[in-house]
């Protein structure tokens, strides 16, 4: 906690999505934040959603920039002291639709620095952070996707990244554990946001059909992030799916 007596927590890719929606709910729960994403002005939208009452500092930051995410860490330092909460959130889809065999390397390597590369690096940085500070430890909450469980069709950069990120949280679990600092990981499928618009209008099935899906409120998996975060550090969601009641995942589809 900070001096105001708030828990802090930094949350990435923060100024939309579902990263502008954990942002307002933690806010709302009494948090101070740390806001980060690649363009200040959504940030500082997302900063004025959360109301006057609310503490939030905003950093402009590239994931995949290893001295972007040190500067971001350093100002939650100087801004709070100290780290209770990483939502590790930042992520791209990368080339939508693009046939496995047409991928650029370009492309496919951006998406594996942000969505791979940049939460490795932010996790490293707040796993420092949680185990000088005093008292030891805090949480950090991986973004994986329904992706981590079974792909789209032309979707191999964006799948490859969140099959590994469950790596990456279970990783994060095990070498935590000596200094109080869990790990998580929730699994999204199809909440309302800039990313899922053209599940609403028609997306290729694996059937080779386009079809409307179902969407969900953002605001719905938010709560689910701010449960995980708000549970004592004895216990953890290891891994939680929060998906559109409707949509084809279970069964065939």
């Amino acid at each position: 906690m900070n001096a105001s007596g708030n828990k802090i927590a930094v949350v990435t890719g923060a100024g939309s999505g579902i990263g502008r929606s954990v942002a307002l709910a933690l806010a709302e729960a009494g948090w101070s934040l740390a806001v980060a994403g690649r363009r200040t002005e959504p940030l500082v939208a997302t900063a004025a959603a959360a109301g006057p009452s609310a503490e939030v500092l905003c950093v402009r930051a590239d994931v995949s920039d290893p001295q972007d995410v040190a500067a971001l860490f350093a100002a939650t330092r100087e801004r709070y002291g100290r780290l209770d909460l990483l939502f590790n959130n930042a992520g791209t889809f990368g080339p939508a639709g693009v046939p496995l065999e047409d991928i650029g390397y370009e492309e496919w390597k951006q998406v594996v620095d942000v969505n791979l590369t940049g939460a490795f690096l932010c996790a490293q940085a707040a796993f420092r952070m949680m185990k000088e500070q005093d008292p030891q430890g805090g949480r950090i909450i991986n973004n994986g996707s329904i992706s981590a469980h079974v792909p789209r069709p032309n979707s191999i950069a964006y799948t490859a990244t969140k099959h590994a990120m469950t790596g990456l949280t279970k990783s994060l679990s095990l070498d935590g554990r000596p200094y109080r600092i869990a790990c998580g990981q929730i699994d999204i499928g199809n909440a309302a946001t800039e990313m899922t618009e053209r599940m609403q209008t028609g997306i290729l099935q694996a059937n080779g059909q386009l079809a409307v899906e179902p969407v969900m409120d953002a605001a719905d998996v938010a709560g689910t992030v701010r449960h995980m975060a708000e549970l004592p550090l004895e216990a953890n969601v290891q891994f939680a799916t929060v998906m559109a009641t409707a949509m084809p995942y279970i069964g065939r589809g």
